[in-house]
């Protein structure tokens, strides 16, 4: 593929080395690896990549050297080595790239001298964090390299003994006045500015005075949302990314509990599919998440604003999706995650009308030992399985239901407390059961086709296929439900039959 020019197989599992055929690739000008699991070192014929104008190999387990190779990237505009393993120095040669805007080392093992030429010049701390062994003094917060010269150091040596120690003796009672002092301001004041970054496999932190920044105090005018937990702002922060920013109610006790879950699960989780969380600030007085923005918003404003439309096509390509989050969380590591409060409100869109799955706040991580837990704390209503609303009990197969409830919402347009619905003592599950012996257009969302659109029979099995996995999946007994592995295989079969010409 030596005509490639961009490539992204960032935020997968991939393992192994990369192959250094990779300097193959002649015309690529963007290349991001990014949040995977590659290791060893990184290869010298990176360096070929004349073209590359971004470089992102970040949160891997890259070791080693950085490649000297580098210094031939000679249109490289942006590059990020952070959260990995890397050992040695920074190459000075890289002071040369006149291009290069952006350079981000942090959180390695690296030492040595910070290069203060070129693209050094302006990078801050936040660049080379997590380095204990690196220096440079035009950095601030960045400690000044040690003095090797021997001369120099015998003349710095005879300065502290004739000046520095009698001032440092004469103003020694004055400096434990000063001390105690700074002391006490500091306890009274420390409360409020105080910032507690949780490291979520990122390289990027804010503070509360950054969010609060970001979104201009909070202000209405960039209010995305306000659910039970809180609310999600829009807002830009100072690097220009612009982000959602999930500010939780820290009146709301349970919420409190809900955040560090929700930390949690994020450590252990990573799929394109999962609304990305790129760091957490908690102080006393906000907890918060800053998340990826996701443009397009929530499926439930697409189903249920009226300037809204989403075909029969979106639809499944959309649960489609949602179906492959929730198989990576049962099934895609040794701990199974089961998300507990699956609905419309939390499945997030991109620019692309890619599905993310978010919102972990009550999610349950269960032993290796168990399929199930018990718990007090419930999902939303219309969307819980019986099981989980009865009794506390949370497993896999909850989610089926769950999900299974989604399809049937995705397809009718009709909530599961839709007051038709409930008035006559039916669940969404029954009262689908029940109309489905008319026809099928009765049932569907009227907006699924345009005036100008032809059903075809094709479009017709599309549904019938879908509600019959909506009703698999939402059987009365956990046991009889399908897994989300099967769901996932059958949408798939449903997707390409209804694309094939």
């Amino acid at each position: 593929m030596s005509g490639l020019i961009y490539l992204d197989v960032s935020q997968n599992s991939i393992e192994g080395e990369v192959p250094s055929v990779i300097g193959g690739l002649k015309a690529i000008v963007e290349l991001y690896l990014f949040s995977n699991h590659f290791s060893g070192m990184i290869p010298s014929r990176l360096g070929e990549l004349q073209n590359l104008q971004s470089l992102d190999l970040s949160n891997n387990s890259f070791f080693g050297l950085i490649p000297l190779s580098f210094a031939n990237l000679i249109n490289l505009e942006f590059l990020n080595l952070s959260l990995n393993a890397l050992s040695g120095s920074i190459p000075m040669s890289l002071e040369k790239l006149s291009y290069l805007k952006s350079i981000n080392v942090s959180f390695n093992g690296l030492e040595g001298v910070i290069p203060s030429g070129g693209v050094f010049a302006n990078s801050t701390l936040q660049s080379f964090l997590g380095n204990k062994g690196l220096c440079g003094a035009h950095i601030l917060e960045i400690p000044a390299c040690a003095i090797t010269n021997p001369g120099q150091q015998s003349k710095l040596k005879e300065i502290v003994l004739k000046i520095v120690t009698p001032v440092i003796i004469s103003s020694f009672l004055i400096f434990l006045l000063v001390s105690i002092w700074i002391m006490k301001q500091k306890k009274k004041g420390k409360s409020k500015d105080v910032k507690k970054v949780l490291e979520i496999g990122t390289y990027q932190f804010v503070s509360y005075h950054e969010i609060q920044r970001a979104t201009n105090s909070f202000d209405e005018s960039n209010l995305i949302g306000v659910g039970s937990s809180g609310s999600v702002y829009k807002g830009t922060l100072s690097g220009g990314s612009v982000v959602a920013i999930k500010v939780l109610d820290l009146e709301n006790e349970q919420v409190c509990k809900r955040f560090d879950t929700e930390c949690e699960v994020m450590r252990n989780v990573r799929h394109r599919n999962l609304v990305p969380v790129i760091t957490t600030c908690s102080s006393d007085y906000i907890r918060a998440f800053v998340l990826r923005y996701m443009p397009n918003g929530s499926l439930e404003n697409w189903l249920y604003r009226e300037e809204s439309h989403l075909n029969l096509l979106q639809r499944v390509a959309i649960m489609l999706d949602v179906a492959v989050a929730i198989e990576y969380l049962h099934h895609g590591h040794n701990i199974p995650i089961v998300h507990c409060d699956l609905k419309p409100a939390n499945v997030l869109l991109d620019e692309e009308m890619v599905a993310h799955v978010g919102d972990f706040g009550i999610s349950k991580i269960l032993a290796i030992s168990k399929s199930m837990a018990y718990t007090e704390t419930l999902g939303t209503l219309g969307y819980i399985a019986p099981e989980y609303g009865s009794e506390g009990i949370v497993s896999a197969s909850g989610d089926v239901y769950s999900y299974g409830i989604m399809l049937m919402e995705v397809l009718t347009k009709r909530r599961p407390t839709d007051e038709d619905i409930c008035n006559e003592n039916l669940d969404l599950r029954k009262w689908i059961t029940q109309s489905f012996s008319g026809t099928m257009m009765d049932i569907v969302d009227a907006n699924l086709f345009s005036e100008e659109e032809q059903i075809t029979s094709k479009s017709e099995i599309c549904i019938a296929s879908v509600i019959e996995l909506a009703l698999d999946c939402t059987k009365e007994m956990p046991e009889s439900r399908i897994t989300m592995e099967d769901v996932v295989k059958r949408l798939s079969k449903i997707k390409n039959a209804f694309l094939e010409a």
